[in-house]
């Protein structure tokens, strides 16, 4: 019975260390890839899909009577590019989302700060209109970058700007031609 006692006891001993050593974490994870393809001459870069655009805490005195912030870039990076499909070798970008009632064609502000919109330009600073094709942008083979500027635009004279926080999400659609 001693004997068996003692048999038990280093088996015991034996399945606890031995389960230590398999149980150590020394450290692990996970990685998700994402992403489409797409039936298009150009790839989208990952940095280009979803982006933040800081346009900065700007002074309510600024967007008084109509008044503007200063436009702050983005680009979107389109790579590998097959334009041998093409005809003018040109691309347009239409931006969509929530669009302002005081402002039309410019973006709705969401948050707690009212009394201005904002508004989406070119690389020219010229504006383009939510829902609007942009002007033709010539493309070449390889890689491009599109450049584009946003700014925060005050709703006018009599309007009333109210400080506080806003966000806003603009999509983009591309049309190659």
């Amino acid at each position: 019975m001693q004997l068996i006692k003692w048999a038990w006891a280093i088996g015991l001993t034996t399945t606890v260390f031995t389960g230590y050593v398999q149980a150590g974490d020394q450290g692990h994870g996970k990685v998700t890839f994402t992403g489409a393809i797409i039936d298009a001459p150009c790839s989208i870069t990952p940095d280009s899909i979803e982006q933040t655009v800081d346009l900065g805490e700007i002074s309510n005195k600024a967007l008084m009577n109509g008044g503007k912030s200063r436009p702050r870039p983005f680009d979107i990076k389109l790579e590998s590019c097959d334009l041998s499909g093409l005809t003018d070798k040109t691309v347009t970008i239409t931006f969509t989302g929530s669009e302002s009632s005081a402002q039309p064609g410019y973006l709705a502000l969401v948050g707690t700060a009212k009394g201005a919109a904002i508004a989406i330009t070119n690389d020219e600073g010229t504006n383009i209109p939510l829902g609007t094709p942009s002007t033709a942008t010539k493309t070449q083979q390889g890689d491009n970058t599109l450049t584009y500027a946003a700014y925060l635009q005050g709703n006018g004279a009599s309007s009333s700007v109210v400080p506080g926080d806003f966000s806003s999400v603009a999509n983009f659609t591309l049309a190659y031609q």
